[in-house]
């Protein structure tokens, strides 16, 4: 299981490194990991916790991704089991029931952008003035495939959804100083680092007004693209379809859009799923992946 604790009647869970395979202290979502955050969920919702903080272990990066090298080891079958484990461990975010924010201090990543954005509030603290940035987005297209656990519907949710889902279908992050300001809901002070963004997601859940069911248990994340949302994102996918549209991995992650906006978040997700397993087979992908697994 996990570590995790109570600060000020708060609930911070710490997502760590694989201890079979530490990778440097990088925090990487593979099936250990994703196992160990249904688990340690399953207890911390047993204990009706009054708010989640979703920090990290590592201090090296918050979340780099998921592992590519045991995601393309495994069959079309495993592959799918493997990204519905994710969303369901995922999900269990918003079931709590309670405001939940991710403490954002590193590298956050495709799969860990996406675990982030299941919490209500992205809380991040940058880093010092005089230190590198570090990156955050979506970057998978930039892989020739495509997000699989609900990128595509919540990255929208937060920022431009123009922008949103022009940078999913082509794979460009930011680097963490020229983010769209909107992307984080609270900056911590800059370089305070862990500490910092995790004491900063504890105010804020503080802050919130729980009555009325505003934070009622949800089985999607309560920010995230629906069907009450397609008069608006369905011409955007449209006039992008001319730009972004035209590889294998752009369309897909339209598709994936116009998908949760027609069904609802789950039918989307299903539909990410789906291009996720057939575009790793695909001969663009294919070449991105190898020479990204080689470094």
């Amino acid at each position: 299981m996990l570590a995790y604790e109570i600060r000020d009647g708060v609930h911070v869970l710490f997502l760590q490194p694989n201890p079979e395979n530490l990778r440097g202290g990088v925090v990487v979502l593979d099936s250990w990991l994703i196992a160990e955050i249904h688990a340690t969920l399953e207890v911390i919702a047993r204990e009706k916790p009054a708010g989640l903080v979703l920090a990290s272990a590592s201090t090296r990066v918050y979340v780099a991704g998921a592992d590519l090298a045991e995601i393309d080891a495994l069959d079309d079958a495993a592959l799918e089991q493997y990204l519905l484990r994710g969303s369901a461990a995922f999900s269990m975010i918003p079931q709590l029931g309670c405001p939940t924010a991710s403490a954002i201090h590193g590298a956050t990543l495709g799969g860990g952008l996406e675990i982030a954005m299941h919490c209500d509030a992205l809380v991040a603290a940058l880093p010092a003035a005089d230190a590198k940035p570090w990156r955050v987005g979506l970057p998978e297209a930039g892989l020739c495939i495509c997000p699989g656990w609900g990128g595509t519907l919540m990255l929208p949710a937060r920022i431009i959804p123009a922008l949103a889902i022009e940078k999913t279908a082509t794979g460009e992050t930011w680097p963490s100083d020229t983010a769209p300001l909107c992307l984080f809901d609270v900056r911590a002070e800059a370089g305070s680092g862990s500490e910092g963004a995790i004491a900063a997601a504890i105010k804020w859940i503080k802050a919130q007004d729980v009555s009325g069911g505003a934070y009622a248990a949800s089985t999607t994340p309560r920010r995230a693209l629906s069907t009450r949302n397609a008069a608006a994102i369905t011409p955007i996918c449209d006039e992008l379809a001319k730009s972004v549209g035209n590889t294998l991995h752009g369309a897909a992650c339209l598709d994936a859009v116009r998908q949760g906006v027609a069904h609802g978040f789950a039918a989307g997700v299903a539909r990410e799923r789906a291009h996720l397993v057939a575009l790793r087979h695909s001969a663009p992908a294919r070449a991105k992946l190898d020479a990204f697994l080689k470094k």
